[in-house]
């Protein structure tokens, strides 16, 4: 009965393009979640909802394929509740309630750390996501959860990756299957082959009830926020370099690049006949 109510409610004014957009959005993720072995048999996922419009699509898909796998796993959503002044904290329960989903909200003053740590004018996104990316993790202990689900998308991948090269000076970014440090948690972005653009889309035909967040998606002085722009830029004066930048994630040459303990120069000699 409870699969048969989530399949009503999700599957809603499906036809047309939001039939077609679903069918992307599925086997986009679907994708991802095979080539990275991200859910298997047995897994409990704890499926991290903030209210944007990111982890709403990742969770409206993961319930989608779950009705249709060849494999057994459980989803239950979490949300972290980071008293915000003015957080709608009604919102996101009466949606998961309605779609029937297990879900779990936890409840932690992250924002009255960050505001008294964090100077006027600042940026505050790296401190709020090691806070909360401590509490998730605890979270997911609790629930026994075996995989930890970020909604990290495609373009959030390039991103990080700018954004390490350009101001940290490392080439990497966001991986689409990571075990935490301590080896207890597994977080995976099943939303990896994802472009943003699809997932706001998304989000407008499926009329999801939308939290902004007040702590940092305010803040217009972001790198994030000029990296962002900056593709968006290359995308439109060169189509498809998006794309190719993406694609360079997974074609990499450790000999073509200057990292010693990556590839052994030092042993490099010419053939002798």
């Amino acid at each position: 009965m409870l699969q048969e109510s989530q399949e009503r409610l999700i599957n809603i004014n499906f036809t047309g393009t939001t039939q077609k957009l679903h069918r992307r959005l599925c086997r986009l993720t679907g994708q991802a979640v095979a080539e990275f072995s991200m859910i298997e048999e047995g897994d409990t996922v704890m499926v991290c909802v903030s209210g944007g419009k990111d982890s709403y699509g990742m969770l409206d898909i993961l319930l989608s394929m779950q009705m249709r796998a060849p494999i057994s796993y459980k989803l239950i959503a979490v949300n972290l509740d980071q008293k915000q002044p003015g957080f709608p904290e009604h919102i996101l329960p009466e949606y998961l309630q309605k779609i029937g989903v297990p879900f779990h909200i936890e409840t932690q003053d992250t924002y009255s750390i960050v505001k008294e740590l964090i100077p006027e004018g600042k940026t505050t996104c790296s401190l709020c996501s090691r806070l909360r990316r401590g509490i998730l993790y605890g979270v997911a202990e609790k629930l026994g959860a075996t995989k930890i689900a970020l909604g990290h998308h495609r373009d959030d991948m390039m991103e990080t990756m700018l954004l390490n090269m350009l101001f940290n000076g490392t080439l990497k970014t966001m991986p689409p299957k990571l075990r935490s440090d301590d080896g207890k948690h597994v977080v995976i972005r099943p939303l990896a082959y994802v472009p943003e653009r699809d997932l706001a889309r998304y989000g407008e035909l499926r009329n999801f009830p939308i939290i902004p967040c007040d702590l940092c998606g305010s803040q217009e002085n972001l790198k994030r926020q000029e990296v962002k722009a900056l593709l968006k830029d290359w995308e439109c004066r060169y189509p498809g370099s998006g794309d190719s930048l993406f694609a360079s994630l997974t074609n990499v040459r450790p000999s073509h690049l200057l990292d010693r303990s990556l590839f052994d120069f030092s042993s490099l000699k010419r053939f002798i006949d």
